[in-house]
């Protein structure tokens, strides 16, 4: 990484502290590596990109349906899907720093001792022969500790969808082609995390499977690959800097017929934020020999009987937030200081509007109260009163709210505030009776967008 661009993943993980959208899990006793919590900024925000995903996925559609499955599964379920055997990473150790290390990553990670310098490069570096570490964690049900009681904290959401495929299409009376989607904590012993939120141990997914009669699923493939790359834009995301990756032979899982992965130029280099995979009918034939539970769909319209295909959509709720705050950050130079902005869409900006009383005299506070709480019954709105009204537009930009409403003396006279707009800091003056409906249009049409 340049340092520039490091440079700009400081700044941003800097403002994240400051403004309340990210903090180092368990800080006050040193951190816990690469756990996060969101602050109210930051669980606001995430929060707003998982309910989008929801609308889109869910809401708007006939053909899906919704699904909250157990963290916490039957052990043969990861024994169905490959999980135990075959979900490994290569590891190694450095026998002289003692840090670890992916061996296919080696070339994309730095020597702690000399930082220029790959691992063991370095003369003092001492290797160890690669080995096979799973990544999932396991924890134990019930009092005793032993072999029969070990269970793991899912790696992936997705196999609680695929057991409870019969159960779904029957409660709703849906037909194939349909789909599940959930959203949901997923968690892996990842070897080397980083890059703030973009790869930790404990992250939330948001999938969708699609089962498809086998046949009709490379078209299926292609829709959803459309589909999805539109959501990330319609989200406000640059599109220069986002792309497409195909999975060559040698990338391909062992479960995929075929593979892309929608990529975005973070200041770390192109990394995935979404996959689209057409996954056939590997995972239910998995489950189907392992639970000895017919899973077939019988068209009774066409005589039909057949497992589905899965079209897969795969999402991190934690890795699009960052995409997001990449995305929006911009630094300016206003009057000859620097204004750092996130200039998030609208729809997904943790605050929609503040209010800020000019002065603490002459009836602001009253009024410019009146207007937060009428402006808080329909939208997340904040009121500050507190230094002068530059400095409290500056807060506002960083917390990237795209509208603030000024009261000041002319209120008093003509019940009229200014409005100021984030990105271009135009001002305008509207009927302080006008502002709640005012921001509503705004955000519906931006939603429309």
């Amino acid at each position: 990484m340049a340092a520039t661009e490091a440079t700009v993943m400081e700044k941003i993980v800097s403002l994240c502290k400051r403004r309340g959208f990210v903090f180092q899990s368990s800080e006050i006793y040193g951190g816990l590596g690469s756990v996060w919590d969101y602050g109210p900024l930051g669980v606001a925000l995430k929060k707003n990109v998982k309910d989008r995903w929801w609308r889109a996925m869910v809401q708007a559609r006939d053909d899906i349906e919704g699904l909250d499955a157990a963290i916490l599964m039957h052990p043969k379920v990861w024994e169905a899907s490959g999980h135990v055997a075959g979900f490994t990473d290569p590891l190694v150790d450095c026998r002289t720093c003692k840090s670890r290390f992916r061996a296919d990553k080696i070339q994309e990670s730095n020597c702690p001792q000399k930082p220029s310098k790959r691992p063991g490069e370095h003369t003092t570096c001492d290797l160890t022969e690669p080995r096979l570490f799973n990544l999932m964690f396991k924890t134990f049900m019930g009092p005793v500790e032993e072999q029969a009681a070990v269970v793991f904290l899912r790696p992936e959401t997705a196999q609680g969808i695929y057991v409870n495929y019969l159960n779904v299409l029957q409660a709703s009376r849906q037909k194939v082609p349909f789909g599940i989607a959930q959203i949901g904590k997923a968690f892996r012993n990842e070897i080397t995390p980083g890059n703030f939120i973009f790869r930790t141990r404990e992250f939330e997914q948001m999938e969708m499977q699609f089962f498809v009669e086998p046949g009709t699923d490379q078209e299926w493939f292609e829709r959803w690959r459309q589909w999805r790359m539109q959501w990330h834009r319609d989200l406000g995301l640059t599109e220069s800097r986002l792309r497409w990756h195909e999975h060559g032979e040698g990338e391909l899982a062992h479960y995929a017929k075929a593979a892309y992965d929608i990529e975005y130029e973070f200041p770390f280099g192109w990394n995935e934020i979404e996959g689209v995979h057409n996954r056939t009918d590997f995972d239910l034939q998995r489950h189907q020999e392992h639970s000895g539970k017919k899973l077939e769909w019988f068209d009774q319209a066409s005589g039909k009987r057949f497992l589905p295909y899965i079209v897969e959509t795969s999402a991190g709720a934690d890795r699009v937030t960052l995409t997001v705050l990449v995305d929006a950050y911009r630094e300016e130079i206003v009057e000859g200081e620097t204004r750092v902005v996130l200039g998030f869409h609208p729809t997904v900006a943790p605050i929609k509007a503040a209010v800020l009383p000019l002065m603490k005299k002459e009836g602001m506070p009253e009024v410019a109260d009146q207007l937060y709480r009428a402006l808080r019954a329909r939208v997340p709105a904040f009121y500050d009163d507190s230094g002068a009204i530059g400095r409290r537009y500056r807060r506002q930009d960083e917390a990237g709210t795209p509208f603030c409403f000024t009261v000041d003396s002319e209120t008093m006279a003509d019940r009229t505030v200014t409005v100021r707009e984030r990105d271009s800091m135009q001002q305008e003056r509207i009927s302080i009776d006008q502002v709640p409906a005012w921001v509503t249009e705004r955000l519906a049409g931006s939603a429309a967008g």
